[in-house]
């Protein structure tokens, strides 16, 4: 064998190392934002790693988050490492760096295997079903050229981020749970204490020992599922095909100085290129090479045993073709089909307009309009709180507010010392605070905070189920949790008369709404059952001006502009 084909090889195990390395420490980042933030109950949040580095290193996000809003956010500025790379090398980082590719590879080769040498040849000829992605990248971008991101839907760091977050790793963490909770239990003899230490490793040193769920989430699996499923029939379809950051890091890799050259008079046609390569670009020779579609797999040279193809900087471009088959007149008419579909989802729910009362947005959230303009539904935001009150919307916020986070008190609240939120958000859709600016307890050693509470909205009570009110029972739960100081919920003691003619001296709440901020501690404490006496709603929003219940309640500021 030749030294370049040992050499090639060589490369492609230092490419799979390169995967495994860069998805391993995709899932060490993931599972940060999953671990119990609250050691004690007097801890404050934090986390220590760049949980959201995958999603500033990505070119995508970077650059419609530009165009939404004309500036670049934090650390966003990463993402010229991709795309410089991209300049010189091609598209790198879809064979070598990115999971959602990897995942993809990984499901396909089970399929590949299975095939037969011809129909496996065909299938990874190139095809104009490729061509797709870049009509999905200009609708994306057309989108966001009108102020809407919805970019996040597709990209491929974003959607795996969601569906890993917000369904695998919880799913994961009920399934290691249940199986530890009967392995307690079962009577396996000796073996009872192999599967329960095991069980309990696999489940309590990787995942936070609550377990979480997450509302509004079948349809986030249904798309995660179909995507791996369709490498069933075409091999990494999903990245050659609708990927929006492929198709824009191929775009970039036009002008690479690496590519393939090939040797036809080396070659001997045996196909063993084309049967083993990721990207369907036509390695082989006698075929145009298509540069954009190339994921620098590295498989075809590896598997030429004649040399007949080779990687270089500045090759030569005889069979090679730099375009990519796409007419400028789809280009502008899929860019204008995007600007025209932000008016259409905003026809029904306009941003500008009063919420939807039940949307509570995480603390440090910007105004509606500009919020959607920033956020990608990544997740991030939701898997890092630790009362798991974070939730995906469906159409609370409207179409083009999908899957953004709110929060549902009935399942957990805002936790008043913490502010892991707007530190994950790799946009600044929830800008970044700190628990002084949150203020929504008072600092050591002072009686009040600093400045006037963030708030997130307002609770109102439900007269008709509060005990006191409709039933003349003590209750008083929802002042015990109430955590601002001095409490927003406070007691009118009145006396009543029981049924049997017995006076009783009652504590009846009322909500002060210039201290309610919001947080929904005394919903997801509320004992009655089913829908709770008392509710939040965003009115009072610190970031919303015109949402206001008083005229004297303190405007506070509406995020800080990034």
């Amino acid at each position: 064998m030749s030294s370049s084909f040992q050499r090639y090889r060589r490369l492609r195990w230092l490419r799979r190392s390169s995967q495994t390395f860069f998805f391993l420490l995709f899932l060490y980042l993931l599972l940060q934002t999953n671990i119990d933030a609250l050691d004690s109950p007097d801890a404050v949040p934090e986390i220590s790693a760049p949980v959201e580095l995958f999603l500033e290193l990505d070119p995508l996000v970077a650059i419609s988050t530009v165009i939404t809003t004309h500036s670049l956010y934090r650390n966003l500025f990463l993402a010229l490492i991709i795309i410089v790379g991209t300049l010189f090398l091609g598209r790198f980082f879809c064979g070598w760096m990115c999971p959602m590719g990897t995942i993809n590879q990984m499901v396909a080769a089970v399929r590949s295997g299975r095939m037969q040498g011809k129909q496996r040849l065909e299938q990874n000829r190139w095809k104009p079903y490729q061509r797709w992605k870049y009509g999905v990248l200009a609708f994306m971008l057309g989108a966001a050229l009108l102020g809407s991101t919805q970019i996040g839907l597709l990209d491929p760091i974003a959607l795996l981020t969601r569906s890993m977050a917000l369904i695998l790793l919880p799913a994961y963490n009920v399934f290691t749970h249940d199986i530890y909770g009967w392995s307690l239990h079962a009577d396996l003899g000796p073996l009872s204490i192999l599967l329960t230490g095991l069980s309990w490793v696999t489940h309590a040193l990787l995942i936070r020992a609550e377990t979480v769920v997450f509302d509004q989430t079948f349809l986030i699996l249904l798309i995660f599922v179909a995507i791996l499923l369709a490498n069933r029939f075409i091999t990494r379809f999903w990245c050659r095909g609708i990927c929006p950051l492929g198709a824009l890091l191929g775009l970039l890799s036009k002008t690479s100085i690496y590519g393939l050259e090939k040797h036809a008079s080396l070659c001997t046609d045996c196909n063993k290129c084309a049967l083993n390569c990721q990207g369907g670009d036509n390695p082989q020779p006698g075929y145009t090479w298509h540069q954009t579609d190339c994921h620098l797999c590295m498989n075809c040279v590896a598997s030429c045993p004649e040399a007949g193809i080779d990687f270089r900087f500045f090759p030569k471009r005889e069979e090679t073709t730099q375009k990519v088959s796409l007419t400028r007149r789809a280009v502008l008419s899929t860019a204008g089909a995007g600007m025209l579909a932000v008016p259409v989802l905003r026809a029904a729910t306009h941003p500008g307009r009063t919420p939807d009362p039940t949307l509570v947005r995480p603390p440090g959230s910007l105004p509606e309009k500009e919020f959607l303009s920033r956020c990608i539904r990544c997740g991030e935001c939701m898997n890092v709180c630790p009362n798991n009150a974070l939730h995906p919307t469906l159409l609370q916020a409207g179409a083009e507010g999908i899957w953004s986070p709110m929060l549902m008190p009935r399942i957990g609240y805002c936790e008043p010392t913490c502010v892991l939120c707007s530190q994950v958000c790799p946009t600044g859709a929830i800008d970044e605070l700190t628990e002084a600016e949150k203020a929504w307890v008072p600092e050591a050693g002072k009686a009040e905070t600093a400045g006037p509470p963030l708030r997130i909205g307002t609770a109102f009570y439900d007269l008709g189920r509060c005990l006191p009110w409709a039933m003349a029972k003590e209750c008083i739960v929802c002042e015990e949790w109430c955590p601002t100081t001095p409490k927003a919920i406070y007691f009118e003691e009145v006396e009543v008369q029981n049924r049997d003619g017995d006076y009783l001296y009652l504590k009846r709440p009322h909500v002060d709404p210039a201290l309610c901020v919001g947080c929904g501690a005394c919903t997801y404490a509320c004992p009655v059952k089913g829908a709770p006496a008392i509710y939040i709603t965003a009115v009072g929003e610190t970031r919303n001006t015109q949402n206001r219940i008083l005229l004297e309640q303190d405007r506070g500021t509406s995020g800080k502009r990034r």
